[in-house]
């Protein structure tokens, strides 16, 4: 039973992978967005840089992964 559940965390395809890839990206722009009323001027606008950039190279290496698992062994 906890074979399937655990079954659920797994990513598989690139489908999946970009669906979460989105989902991140709408929470950093949210975050970011926060950043601009907090932070207002340059200190703001480079906090959601940071938060947009943060999620380019999260999704980057989600979808390395991904084609590094469908590699066959060596």
């Amino acid at each position: 039973m906890l074979r399937k559940i655990s079954r659920l965390f797994i990513i598989k395809t690139r489908l999946e992978a970009y669906v979460i890839i989105f989902a991140l990206a709408v929470g950093a722009m949210e975050r970011g967005k926060l950043y601009l009323v907090e932070y207002p001027g340059t200190g703001g606008w480079l906090l959601f840089w940071a938060c947009s950039g943060s999620v380019l190279l999260a999704g980057a290496k989600v979808l390395d992964a991904l084609r590094y698992e469908r590699q066959p062994p060596r």
